[in-house]
C-alpha cells in the first residue's frame, strides 16, 4: 500500500482476532508465562532480564509475548507494559511496528476486548513518549473511516481525540502531527452533526479551533484542501470567526499568512488525501485500478458499495475518494496502455452514485478542485486527467453527467470566491491549455460544442472558453512520437458504452464525433505480440537471508535440484517444515517469494498435455509446486496444517497468480484430488480477495489468457462444482465464447448433449443472452448454439424479443429465427412476434408468420385471433407503429393488424388459405365492427376479406342471427363449409371495387353481430 505508515511490512503473526491468535505470539506469550508463573513481581522482572540478556531471539519473544499480553489480557495490561518498557532494548521499535502491522492489516478483525487494549496501549506510548508513537497515532487515526456512523467507529473517533486533548504539550512537538490530525477532524466534523453527537462535535470543534489559532502554519502545509474543508464546516458558529479572519484578517492566524491565495496555490499532499481512506478501502481501490479489467468492474463496485457507500451518511465519503483517485492513484504507463480500469470510469461510477444535491455538488469540486489554481510549474496533468476524461468518455453513454460537469465548471468561476474570479478563470484555462499540450484529448471542440448539449450550456461554454470552441481545420494529427511518456494516453481503449457499469464496453474513436460525421465505424482489437522469453536463472538472493537456517538450507537445496523428482522430494521437507510447530509464519511471504522465483519455469508453457491420458495427466501434475496442493487434499479442513498450507498457498497466489488456475487444474487431472475441487473454495477464502466469485473469474481470466485450450478443459468442471457462481451472469461464458474455435465450440456443444456440462439454466438464462448481445459476432453465434444444445423451451427466451433491434442485433435474430421455425407456435410466441416495432426493412415477424401459416396454421390462427380480439376489446391508446423508442413495446392493435397486413401480401400469389380460416375472420369481423373510419380505411384490403365472410354468413343464417348459438365466436362446426365457401368466394374478391356501396350497408348489420365486445 502506499503510504503506509508501517516501517517494515512484516507480515502480521501475533494478533488476537476473531479467526485465533498466530502461532509465534502463542508461543512467546507461554515463554513469558513459563518464566514468570508462580514468582512475585520482582523475580519475575529478574527472571525476564536475565532471558533478555541471552541473546537477541530471546528478547524479541520476550517483548512479543509482552506485547500479546497486552493485547489479550487487561488484568495483566498495566504490568505487562511495565516490564516492557524497562525489559525493551531497542525503544520499543519491534512493538511499533507491531502496532502498525496491526493497523493497517488486521484491525477490522480485532476482537472488542483487543481492539480497546491497543487504543490504551497507544495513549500508553504517548504518555512516555516513546519517539516513533506519532507514527503510530497517525495509522490509528486512519482508521477512523469517514461516512460511518457506528458505534465502533464513533468510539474510535472520541477515544484518539481524547489521546490529542490530554497529551496535547506532547502533540505540538510533531507538526505533521498538527495537521494530520486537524484535516481528519476537519473532515469527521462533517459527519457529527446530529443532536445525539453535538458533545463529540463539540470537542472536535475545540481541538480545531485551537491548532488553527496556536499553530496555523504547522496546518497551513496542508495547502489548498484545508480550504476546501474548512468551507464545509464555515456555517458552525466558532468555525466561522475563524473563516472571518482567514479572508479577511490573515495576520490575525500568523505573521506569515498572506492570505486564502496562499493556501489555494499550495497543492495538496498525498499523505493528506490518503489519510480519510482506511487501509481496506485503499487496498481496494488499488486493487480496482490496478488489477481489474474495464468492463469487468460491476461486481467489485458492488461490493464497494455496500460496504461503505450504502448509507445516507456514506454520501461524504465520495468526496474523499475522488480526492485520493485524483491526488493519489497515478497508475503507470504500463497500466494506462492497458484495458485495466481507468480512474475516471470509478469517479464517473461515484458521481452517478450521488443521491443528494450537497454530495453531488461536493463530489464535483472535489473533482475539479485542482483545477482552479493549477499552475503548469506546480501541478500534476494526473490531477486534472480525471475530471476531462469523465466529461469525453461520457459524452455519449451518459450525456447528462457531461452536461452537469461542464455547467459546474462554467459556474464555478464567478461563483468559488468572487474576489478571486480573474485568478479561477485563469486557473481553469492553464487547466484546458496544458490538456491540449499533454494531449489528453486531440482537441476540446467536440466536447465543448457538441449537439448532445442544449443551447444555453453552448452559448457559455463559447462565452467563458472561446479559444477551445473552433475545431482545428483539417484536424490536428497526434503524432504517436510526440505522445508524453508521462500518463495521459488512457484514451486509446476509449471504452464508452456502460463505462460505470458491468456492461461490455465499446471501442470508439476519439475523433469519431468530428470526421465520421456521427456514423459509428466497426473497429478491431489487436493482441499485443507475445516476445521470445528469454529464460532468466531464479535468484533468491534477496529473500534467502530472511529465513531461518534450516528453511534456508532447503531452498537452496531446492534451486540446485536438477530434475524434476528431487525436486519434489526437497520441496516435500520444505512442505514437512512449514507444518511443524515451531514454523516462524512471519517468514510466510519470505519463503512464497522464494518459490514464486523458483517456480516461475513451471508457470509458463502450455499445462495440459498434447495428447490427454490418464498417464500424461498424472505427469503433468508431478511438479514440485503440486506438493502443496497434494498435502492439503490429504489433509482434513478441521487440520491445523490446513489453514498453515492454504495462507501458504495464499502468499504464494499474491506474488504469483497463476497458482489459482494451476490448483483448479491439479484438482480436475490428479487421481489423488478426485472428489475435492471445493477445496478451491477454501483457498480462495483464504486470499486476500476473500471471495469466490471474484476469486474464480480473474483465475479463469488469467487461464483464458495463457492456455485456451486448458480453459476449455476446465470449463465442464467449473460450471458443475460451482454453478451459483457460474450460471448467475455471463462473465464466465463470454471468456470461453472469446477465445475458443469452432472445434472447441463443437467439443463444449457434445459436452452439454451428453449431460457433462450444463451453461445455462431457468432462471438466468435470458438475462445472459441479453448480456451476450453487446458481444461479437462469433461470440454471439456460439452462445446460441450452446444454448440451443440445452433442452430449454423457447418461452423461457423468447422475451428477448423485446430487446433486439433489426439493425443492431442480426446474429440474435437470425438465431431466434431458425429455431422458431422448429417450434409449434404458442400464445406467448406469437404475441412476442406481433409486438415487435413494425418497420418495413424488418421481415423478422413476417418471415415467421408466413412459415407458421403455411405448417401451424390452425394454431396459429386461433393465437391470432385471441390477440385481434383482447386487444379490440382494450382501450386505444395513440401510438406510432414505428416507434421503438419504448424499450419493452405493448402490443397494441395496430401492431397486429400492420403485421397481418404484410403477411396478407406477402401470401398474395400463393395457394395458402391462410385468411380463408374461420377463427381469423371471425376476429377481423369482431374488429372492423367497434375499430373507427381511419382504420377501416387503412387496412381495407384486409378487411375486405371479413366483409366477404360476412356476406356469405348472413344468408344461410338471417333467420338465427338472435340464436346465441349462431355467434361466429361460438360456431366452430362451421369451420369447413365456412371456409370451403370462402375459398369459392375469394375468388370473386375482385368484383369488391366495382360495388362500393355494399360493404356499407353490411357493416351497419355487422355491429348488431359484433355487439357483444360492447
Amino acid at each position: 500500500l502506499p503510504l503506509t505508515l508501517t516501517p517494515y511490512p512484516l507480515p502480521l503473526t501475533c494478533t488476537p482476532s476473531k479467526q485465533g491468535g498466530g502461532g509465534r505470539g502463542k508461543g512467546c506469550v507461554g515463554i513469558v508465562q513459563s518464566l514468570t508463573n508462580g514468582l512475585s513481581e520482582r523475580e519475575a522482572n529478574d527472571a525476564l532480564t536475565a532471558n533478555v540478556c541471552k541473546g537477541q531471539q530471546q528478547h524479541e519473544d520476550v517483548c512479543l509475548g509482552l506485547f500479546c499480553l497486552v493485547l489479550t489480557d487487561p488484568s495483566q495490561a498495566q504490568r505487562s507494559y511495565r516490564d516492557l518498557t524497562l525489559l525493551s532494548r531497542d525503544g520499543m521499535n519491534g512493538v511499533l511496528v507491531k502496532i502498525n502491522q496491526i493497523l493497517m492489516e488486521k484491525f477490522l478483525k480485532l476482537q472488542d476486548v483487543s481492539r480497546t487494549q491497543l487504543v490504551w496501549l497507544v495513549r500508553e506510548l504517548v504518555k512516555s513518549g516513546v519517539m516513533g508513537a506519532d507514527g503510530v497515532l497517525m495509522t490509528l487515526m486512519k482508521q477512523i473511516a469517514g461516512g460511518d456512523m457506528s458505534s465502533k467507529n464513533l468510539w474510535l473517533a472520541e477515544n484518539v481525540l481524547d489521546v490529542l486533548l490530554d497529551q496535547k504539550e506532547w502533540l505540538v512537538k510533531s507538526a505533521m502531527l498538527v495537521a494530520m490530525a486537524v484535516y481528519t477532524y476537519l473532515r469527521l466534523m462533517v459527519d457529527h452533526g446530529t443532536t445525539a453527537l453535538l458533545v463529540l462535535r463539540q470537542k472536535e470543534v475545540d481541538f480545531c479551533i485551537s491548532m488553527l489559532r496556536e499553530r496555523f502554519m504547522d496546518c497551513a502545509v496542508i495547502g489548498r484542501d484545508l480550504v476546501r474543508l474548512l468551507q464545509n464546516v464555515a456555517r458552525i458558529p466558532e468555525m466561522e470567526l475563524l473563516w472571518k479572519d482567514l479572508l479577511h484578517n490573515p495576520a490575525a492566524l500568523s505573521p506569515q499568512f498572506t492570505g486564502l491565495l496562499q493556501l489555494l496555490t499550495a497543492r495538496t499532499s498525498r499523505k493528506f488525501l490518503a489519510c480519510r481512506l482506511t487501509p481496506d478501502m485503499e487496498t481496494k481501490l488499488l486493487f480496482m485500478t490496478s488489477r481489474v479489467r474495464f468492463g469487468q468492474q460491476k461486481r467489485y463496485q458492488e461490493w464497494f458499495q455496500r460496504q461503505y457507500l450504502s448509507t445516507a451518511e456514506s454520501q461524504s465519503l465520495r468526496c474523499d475518494l475522488i480526492r485520493y483517485i485524483c491526488g493519489v492513484v497515478h497508475p503507470s504507463n504500463e497500466v494506462l496502455s492497458s484495458d485495466i480500469l481507468p480512474r475516471w470510469a470509478i469517479i464517473g461510477w461515484l458521481l452517478t452514485t450521488c443521491t443528494s444535491n450537497v454530495a453531488a455538488s461536493n463530489a464535483k469540486l472535489a473533482l475539479f478542485y485542482d483545477w482552479l489554481f493549477f499552475s503548469p510549474e506546480k501541478d500534476s496533468i494526473m490531477n486534472i486527467e480525471p475530471a476531462i476524461l469523465v466529461m469525453h468518455h461520457s459524452m455519449k453513454p451518459h450525456p447528462a453527467i457531461t452536461a452537469t460537469l461542464l455547467d459546474f465548471m462554467c459556474r464555478i468561476i464567478p461563483h468559488f470566491f468572487p474576489p478571486l474570479e480573474s485568478q479561477v478563470r485563469q486557473g481553469v484555462f492553464n487547466s484546458l491549455t496544458f490538456i491540449m499540450e499533454k494531449r489528453v484529448l486531440a482537441h476540446l471542440a467536440p466536447l465543448f460544442d457538441n449537439p448532445k448539449l442544449d443551447r444555453e450550456l453552448r452559448s457559455m461554454l463559447r462565452e467563458r472558453f472561446p479559444e477551445f470552441c473552433t475545431s482545428p481545420s483539417p484536424p490536428t494529427e497526434v503524432k504517436m512520437e510526440e505522445s508524453v511518456t508521462m500518463e495521459m494516453d488512457n484514451n486509446v481503449l476509449d471504452k464508452e458504452e456502460g463505462c460505470y457499469d458491468a456492461t461490455e464496453a465499446a471501442f470508439s474513436d476519439d475523433e469519431e464525433e468530428v470526421n465520421n460525421k456521427g456514423k459509428k465505424q466497426r473497429e478491431f482489437r489487436f493482441q499485443p505480440i507475445k516476445e521470445e522469453i528469454i529464460e532468466e536463472p531464479a535468484d533468491i538472493t534477496p529473500f534467502q537471508d530472511q529465513l531461518e537456517d534450516v528453511m534456508k538450507d532447503k531452498v537452496l537445496q531446492l534451486q540446485k535440484a536438477s530434475d524434476a523428482e528431487n525436486q519434489c522430494e526437497v520441496m516435500q521437507d520444505i512442505v514437512d517444515l512449514i507444518l511443524e510447530d515451531d514454523f516462524d509464519p512471519e517468514q510466510m511471504s519470505t519463503l512464497a517469494s522464494c518459490l514464486a522465483e523458483l517456480f516461475k519455469g513451471h508457470f509458463r508453457g502450455d499445462v495440459l498435455p498434447d495428447e490427454i491420458t490418464e498417464e500424461s495427466l498424472e505427469e503433468s501434475v508431478c511438479k514440485p509446486v503440486c506438493l502443496v496442493f497434494r498435502n492439503l487434499c490429504t489433509m482434513q479442513e478441521d487440520n491445523s496444517g490446513f489453514s498453515v498450507l492454504l495462507d501458504m498457498l495464499a502468499e504464494l497466489y499474491q506474488k504469483q497468480p497463476k497458482i489459482g488456475y494451476h490448483l483448479l487444474y491439479y484438482l480436475k487431472a490428479s487421481k489423488a484430488a478426485m472428489g475435492k475441487m471445493s477445496l478451491y473454495e477454501s483457498f480462495a477464502q483464504a486470499t486476500a480477495l476473500g471471495d469466490l466469485h471474484t476469486c474464480l473469474m480473474m483465475d479463469m481470466k488469467a487461464c483464458q489468457e495463457d492456455d485456451v485450450r486448458l480453459l476449455c478443459y476446465l470449463t465442464p468442471s467449473i460450471y458443475s462444482q460451482f454453478p451459483d457462481e457460474t450460471l448467475r451472469s455471463g462473465e464466465l461464458l463470454n471468456m470461453i465464447v472469446a477465445v475458443i474455435d469452432s472445434t472447441q465450440l463443437q467439443e463444449l456443444m457434445c459436452h452439454v448433449m451428453m449431460g457433462n456440462l450444463v451453461m445455462f439454466r431457468k432462471d438466468s438464462v435470458l438475462n445472459i443472452l441479453i448480456q451476450s448481445l453487446d458481444w461479437e459476432t462469433f461470440e454471439q453465434y456460439s452462445t446460441w448454439q450452446l444454448f440451443l444444445a440445452h433442452s430449454i423451451a423457447m418461452e423461457t427466451i423468447i422475451p428477448i424479443l423485446h430487446h433486439l433491434k433489426y439493425k443492431e442485433h442480426p446474429e440474435a435474430l437470425s438465431c431466434l429465427l431458425l429455431q422458431l421455425r422448429r417450434e409449434k407456435p404458442s400464445e406467448d410466441m406469437v404475441k412476442m412476434v406481433l409486438s415487435r416495432p413494425c418497420n418495413h426493412d424488418d421481415q423478422f415477424t413476417t418471415s415467421i408468420l408466413r412459415h407458421w401459416a403455411a405448417k401451424q396454421d390452425d394454431a396459429l390462427g386461433e393465437h391470432i385471433k385471441t390477440q385481434l380480439i383482447k386487444n379490440n376489446n382494450q382501450p386505444r391508446k395513440r401510438q406510432s407503429l414505428r416507434s421503438s423508442s419504448s424499450k419493452l413495446a405493448q402490443l397494441t392493435l395496430e401492431q397486429i393488424l400492420e403485421h397481418l397486413d404484410n403477411l396478407r401480401l406477402s401470401l398474395t400469389h400463393t395457394k395458402n388459405s391462410f385468411f380463408s380460416q374461420t377463427p381469423i375472420l371471425q376476429a377481423l369481423q369482431h374488429v372492423q365492427a367497434s375499430c373507427d373510419e381511419a382504420h377501416k380505411m387503412r387496412y381495407s384490403d384486409l378487411f375486405s376479406l371479413a366483409e366477404e365472410y360476412e356476406d356469405f354468413q348472413s344468408k344461410p343464417l338471417k333467420s338465427r342471427r338472435k340464436a346465441p348459438a349462431s355467434s361466429p365466436r361460438s360456431r366452430k362446426g362451421a369451420a369447413p363449409p365456412a371456409t370451403e365457401e370462402d375459398s369459392v368466394s375469394s375468388s370473386a374478391s375482385e368484383e369488391e371495387d366495382s360495388k362500393p356501396k355494399a360493404p356499407k350497408r353490411k357493416r351497419k348489420c355487422s355491429s348488431a353481430v359484433g355487439s357483444d365486445s360492447d
